[in-house]
């Protein structure tokens, strides 16, 4: 039985091999935010990205205290945003640092870096097909 080169990659992702979505650099770059989103704590309190982004961030989660926050199913169509808090727009790649930085208590990944990469790929990979909606709400 021949199969082609995508459904192979397809196949295999779906079987739990990220490793060999190296044929495809972009899909192995989402499969890598992946294992970072569910298990790096960037040298934290042990608290992972999916300790309050829950099932990989595509429900809602709960911060340590209680709080219900929404999922991040349309994360990358809301950014740039402006944020109230900071006084100033800030891009998805600097969320994600501020949450490992403040969420977290870690270290954030250096921007422009490898790891920061993965993670909004995975991220906008949660996105796919939803409409840009530059500071608009999370869902």
């Amino acid at each position: 039985m021949k199969f082609s080169g995508a459904l192979l990659g397809a196949l295999l992702l779906a079987a739990g091999i990220p490793a060999l979505a190296a044929g495809n650099p972009l899909e192995a770059a989402i499969q890598d935010g992946k294992q970072v989103f569910s298990h790096e704590t960037f040298g934290g309190k042990g608290k992972t990205c999916d300790a309050c982004h829950s099932n990989g961030g595509v429900g809602p989660g709960k911060l340590p205290n209680g709080k219900m926050i929404p999922s991040l199913s349309n994360a990358a169509a809301i950014f740039p945003r402006f944020n109230p808090k900071a006084q100033k727009v800030v891009t998805l790649e600097d969320q994600i640092r501020a949450c490992t930085k403040n969420a977290l208590q870690g270290n954030p990944p250096d921007a422009g870096s490898e790891k920061l990469a993965d993670l909004v790929a995975y991220l906008t990979s949660l996105s796919q097909g939803k409409p840009i909606d530059m500071g608009g709400k999370p869902q």
